[in-house]
């Protein structure tokens, strides 16, 4: 019979906790996606993450009376936790995306009675929200902040907003934003195929550049963000120079944000989300555009660049810490559809440049944003702080 491998290094176990949407959770989103993607980095790392709790603080209406219920059904979720953990407790707690419309009521109650460290990964403070509807939950969230022991943060401007509330000894640490991207590789050969299905579906000309593009369609920032596009869209120069604009999403504002490009012959909407649909987009395609409005980071963006795709983007500090500005993207002021056109513009008659570009950027993305590089980080974060809670534990 054919030899056993030796047994690797035992997994150290944490507990991980999602309080607007748990991993496993049926509904596809960015938020459960980024979930999933960071409970493989930390088995990557060598954890063994176990969901603690599927318990949804999410409320965004401002609605008092059930935040009050959910602080309430929060507090009996920890006492739970407790009980259930104490006997063979977690190395620590870790909690995915906190913010105002879903802080964490759990996490803090259950590390700090099971004596274990409490870290969080993206973590945003929103001092605004300390008044009016979402006081409660902007302050659970802020309390949420103050205990943690480490923070990992995708976002610039998240880390700078939570800093004030570090408890000493605490550390926020950058984290970039991260996926597979081997997956979203593409190869001449791949763009072939993809262009030539999607031309198909869509009756879409092959002969022009390929503008592409994917995100929900939800009012607000994304809504905004589409009309950004629109209207750079209609001001593009020279009609004779010719592209086709494709863009995957979906959603409650679908019908208005499609009714924006009324008039413009060369849009096609792709009305598919799976990660396969979207890579399918980004093989065919030849330039990633999003106006990023109020956007915290944009996953889509890394998608794109890992797929070879140079990009126009609006500058924004988290979408601005995942490229490299002039070599990968072209940055344009927030919401300033003249300069967006323009920096389009630029691209769209520079074929060379937009293939360098596509090139650095492909590179750019699997050497800083790959999952292993994520795993390697959370590696050389968490560890120490195990290692030093443990050297505090067995001291005198």
């Amino acid at each position: 019979s054919r030899p056993r491998a030796p047994p690797g290094p035992a997994r150290v176990p944490v507990a991980l906790y999602a309080p607007m949407k748990p991993p496993d959770d049926p509904r596809p989103s960015g938020d459960r996606r980024m979930a999933r993607l960071l409970q493989a980095a930390l088995q990557r790392a060598g954890f063994a993450p176990t969901l603690a709790s599927r318990f949804k603080s999410r409320e965004a209406d401002g609605d008092g009376d059930r935040q009050t219920a959910l602080i309430g059904a929060a507090a009996d979720e920890a006492a739970r936790l407790v009980a259930a953990l104490r006997p063979d407790p977690p190395a620590c707690w870790i909690t995915y995306h906190c913010y105002y419309k879903a802080p964490d009521l759990i996490g803090p109650t259950v590390a700090r009675a099971l004596a274990i460290p409490y870290l969080l990964v993206e973590a945003s403070h929103a001092a605004k929200r300390l008044t009016g509807p979402h006081a409660r939950f902007a302050q659970a969230a802020a309390d949420a902040i103050a205990a943690a022991d480490l923070i990992l943060q995708p976002s610039p401007a998240d880390a700078e907003g939570a800093a004030p509330l570090l408890k000493p000894g605490a550390t926020q640490i950058a984290f970039p934003p991260f996926l597979e991207s081997a997956r979203y590789r593409a190869d001449a050969e791949t763009r072939a195929a993809a262009r030539a299905e999607l031309a198909a579906e869509y009756d879409a000309p092959t002969d022009r550049p390929w503008l592409v593009t994917a995100a929900m369609m939800r009012p607000g920032a994304k809504a905004r963000s589409y009309a950004v596009l629109a209207e750079a869209l209609r001001r593009l120069a020279a009609p004779e120079k010719g592209w086709v604009f494709l863009a995957a999403g979906d959603g409650p504002a679908r019908a208005a944000i499609e009714a924006g490009f009324e008039g413009l012959a060369n849009v096609r909407f792709v009305h598919e989300l799976g990660e396969a649909a979207v890579a399918r987009l980004y093989a065919a395609g030849d330039l990633f555009l999003w106006p990023a409005v109020e956007e915290a980071y944009g996953i889509a963006l890394l998608e794109a660049q890992a797929a070879g795709l140079p990009a126009v983007i609006g500058d924004r500090p988290g979408p601005r810490a995942l490229v490299a500005p002039g070599e990968t993207a072209l940055l344009t002021p927030e919401g300033d559809t003249g300069a967006f056109a323009a920096a389009t513009d630029a691209l769209l008659s520079d074929p060379p440049r937009r293939r360098r570009m596509g090139e650095a950027a492909a590179a750019r993305v699997a050497a800083r944003h790959d999952l292993a590089a994520a795993a390697e980080r959370l590696a050389h974060a968490i560890h120490p702080l195990l290692a030093q809670t443990r050297k505090g534990a067995d001291a005198p």
